[in-house]
């Protein structure tokens, strides 16, 4: 949450030639309202099952072996979603330690449902917790001080096997 998945997705997809989808996007635009009025309205377990079910509709489909994904940092809270993603893609977790997430954490507040009236000291927990989950993964580039160019270049060079 709030590496800057999408951002650093878009750029690698143009380096890659590739085609992108943010998974968040896609609901969003099927459900005709932003994440935060799902979660509002739905509920989380509604939107991780209609983020669960997008994920595996979207990796099932022909061209989804060609493409960059951008899933939201909670859907690998899911084991199945986890277990989807790791036999079906290459999994990229983006690092950000702690320092360099908290400076964003202003933003992040906003438009991050699962933050919403939670203490430093709670989203602290919910960081170091779902930092145990994402462990699971085939690559970890750690973009802490980068741009989404240098991020993307760091994601190439490791699929490229150079060290990181």
């Amino acid at each position: 949450m709030g590496s800057g998945k999408t951002m650093i997705g878009e750029a690698l997809a143009k380096k890659l030639n590739k085609p992108f989808a943010d998974i968040d996007k896609i609901i969003e635009e099927k459900e005709s309202m932003p994440i935060t009025e799902i979660f509002k309205k739905e509920g989380e377990a509604a939107f991780r099952a209609k983020e669960k079910m997008e994920i595996a509709n979207y990796l099932s489909a022909s061209s989804a072996g060609n493409a960059i994904i951008s899933v939201g940092g909670g859907a690998f809270l899911q084991e199945e979603v986890r277990d989807i993603c790791m036999k079906n893609t290459t999994v990229i977790f983006l690092h950000i330690s702690w320092t360099a997430w908290l400076e964003r954490l202003d933003m992040l507040v906003e438009t991050r449902p699962v933050l919403h009236g939670r203490t430093i000291s709670e989203i602290r927990t919910l960081y170091d917790d779902r930092q145990t989950i994402y462990d699971q993964h085939h690559y970890r580039v750690t973009v802490d001080g980068l741009d989404p160019e240098e991020a993307s270049d760091k994601i190439i060079s490791a699929l490229q096997g150079k060290s990181i």
